[in-house]
């Protein structure tokens, strides 16, 4: 009984941390000198690291989720879709591997994985975008999308418009 009481409030201390935790503690600028245009948007995924380079040799640096094994992608995509507090209807692959979740799922509630806000992504079905589960940033998490804390995505997207190039490296 101690054991699992001093487990549970293990668990509760860790999880408020990351709750507590301020996503603006997951954005600095950082000294960044590779070879792309200000504006650009690099996505790091070993790293889980997302780049927003800035001139001058720096970048504004996100920590963020990226695609679990098996999930991920690599290469060039670009921004075309802007949306706050998106409805999210969940593609073929996860709605096969839940079965269970509805088809749509409105914009602005907690189950909403999207978040705050999202940045669609040309060539398919994945976008970079805030998340509800503050806890899943800086791991191997996604069916490829790019999460961000919901502060985090806001931030960017502020930063960001329709054609911006989005490279996504190992």
């Amino acid at each position: 009984m101690r054991l699992a009481l001093a487990f549970s409030l293990a668990v509760s201390v860790i999880a408020s941390l990351f709750v507590a935790a301020s996503p603006a503690e997951a954005r600095q600028t950082v000294t960044f000198r590779e070879d792309y245009s200000p504006g650009t948007v690099v996505v790091k995924h070993s790293q889980r690291r997302l780049y927003y380079v800035l001139p001058g040799g720096k970048a504004i640096a996100y920590t963020v989720g990226v695609g679990r094994a098996g999930k991920a992608w690599f290469g060039t995509r670009y921004i075309n879709g802007k949306r706050i507090k998106p409805a999210w209807a969940p593609p073929r692959e996860v709605k096969r591997d839940n079965p269970r979740l509805p088809d749509v799922i409105p914009g602005g509630v907690p189950a909403n994985p999207m978040g705050a806000a999202a940045l669609t992504l040309s060539g398919g079905e994945y976008a970079i975008h805030g998340t509800n589960v503050p806890g899943s940033i800086g791991g191997f998490v996604s069916y490829g999308c790019i999460r961000m804390h919901n502060a985090d995505i806001l931030d960017l997207y502020d930063r960001v418009g329709y054609g911006t190039r989005v490279v996504v490296t190992r």
